[in-house]
């Protein structure tokens, strides 16, 4: 017989390691489950560097496991939380290392995915399910948790923290004058190809400046991919049109960039959902990836979608035909985004921006 759900919990347990975008989605079903019980302790099992873009979220105990640590990490863990038993822990991680990790938990019940989006057999290592929920986009996956557990207040709030040295971090990097942030690449994954390519960025960039006078900062890690990418974007663009900050960032100084830019663009990657967190308008450019699934869900409409001419030029199917995770694993994909979209793309979001900045922001955001 498997054990009730808790009605009122008095500490919950978040087990969700990574990635960054992630991390950003799941923050909503932090704030709905403080709401509805706002003197529960919450603790999150949380990744090292997702710790770094979230430290300081209130009413959050951290708990940080260093993937690079190994099991080793892991039994540190356990014997930091030895004496913490949790109500109810939330299994949001769909990865076998998450579940090892889980076991060392002391839990009166684990909740995970509904059979159709747990991944790794992640249901057999929890008691209770998600109802299932097709077609859904990341942070709804998320807000599932906080929906089984009975919360029916399931507004999006955020309110990150970003202290104000990293608002000086940014203002250093950016100047005075109006900027976009563009965020060139995603995460180094094997045949994960979610990059767009240098001459688009640079088209991109010069319709911003001629056309809207705003820079361009270039965000990103220092990966030598990166540094490299922003180099060859740089050397295509007017020197006055373009800031190359890649690498020189800290992750609390790119939420201060994204919070004072007029819009982000960026491919599938965390700073996308980072510029959906602090309410800057944001476009996500999709080939590889569902954006249905995985867009910055409060700027879905503005996303660049190529992932259906993605699926049948490559897979040789409609999107209707494939699992709703699949992605397109061929590295030409995003050649099928053409510069003359994102242009359109990125004018609509920017006249949506000042209409709502001339009427008030809608209920939506």
């Amino acid at each position: 017989m498997k054990p009730s759900l808790p009605a009122q919990p008095n500490h919950i347990a978040i087990l969700r390691l990574s990635a960054l975008g992630d991390a950003c989605n799941l923050v909503p079903t932090v704030r709905a489950l403080q709401r509805q019980w706002p003197n529960a302790r919450i603790t999150w099992i949380i990744g090292k560097g997702e710790h770094s873009l979230l430290a300081g979220l209130s009413g959050v105990e951290f708990v940080v496991y260093d993937k690079s640590t190994g099991l080793s990490g892991m039994r540190a863990i356990w014997r930091e939380l030895a004496d913490t038993r949790f109500d109810v822990l939330l299994h949001m991680q769909q990865a076998i290392r998450a579940s090892v990790l889980s076991l060392g938990l002391k839990a009166n019940v684990r909740v995970g995915y509904d059979k159709a989006r747990a991944k790794d057999a992640q249901h057999w290592f929890t008691q209770h399910q998600l109802v299932p929920h097709p077609n859904a986009h990341v942070l709804e996956s998320f807000m599932d948790f906080a929906r089984l557990l009975g919360v029916e207040d399931d507004r999006l709030e955020w309110n990150l923290a970003v202290p104000a040295v990293a608002y000086d971090e940014a203002s250093a990097i950016s100047g005075d004058a109006p900027y976009l942030v563009i965020n060139p690449c995603s995460n180094a994954r094997l045949r994960n190809f979610r990059n767009w390519s240098v001459e688009g960025y640079a088209s991109v960039i010069e319709h911003a400046w001629v056309q809207h006078g705003l820079k361009s900062v270039l965000t990103g890690g220092g990966s030598p991919l990166e540094r490299e990418m922003g180099e060859h974007i740089e050397a295509l663009c007017q020197p006055d049109s373009v800031i190359n900050a890649i690498g020189g960032t800290s992750l609390k100084g790119v939420l201060a960039l994204i919070d004072n830019a007029r819009a982000v663009i960026a491919p599938d990657t965390g700073p996308a959902h980072m510029g959906n967190a602090m309410g800057t308008p944001t476009l996500g450019l999709y080939a590889t990836t569902n954006p249905q699934r995985a867009a910055p869900y409060l700027w879905r409409d503005f996303a660049v979608n190529a992932y259906p001419n993605a699926v049948r030029t490559y897979l040789h199917k409609s999107v209707d035909e494939v699992s709703w995770g699949q992605r397109v694993r061929h590295a030409d994909a995003m050649d099928l985004i053409k510069a003359d979209d994102v242009i359109a793309k990125l004018d609509a979001l920017l006249a949506h921006s000042a209409a709502q900045t001339t009427t008030g922001p809608s209920d939506e955001s």
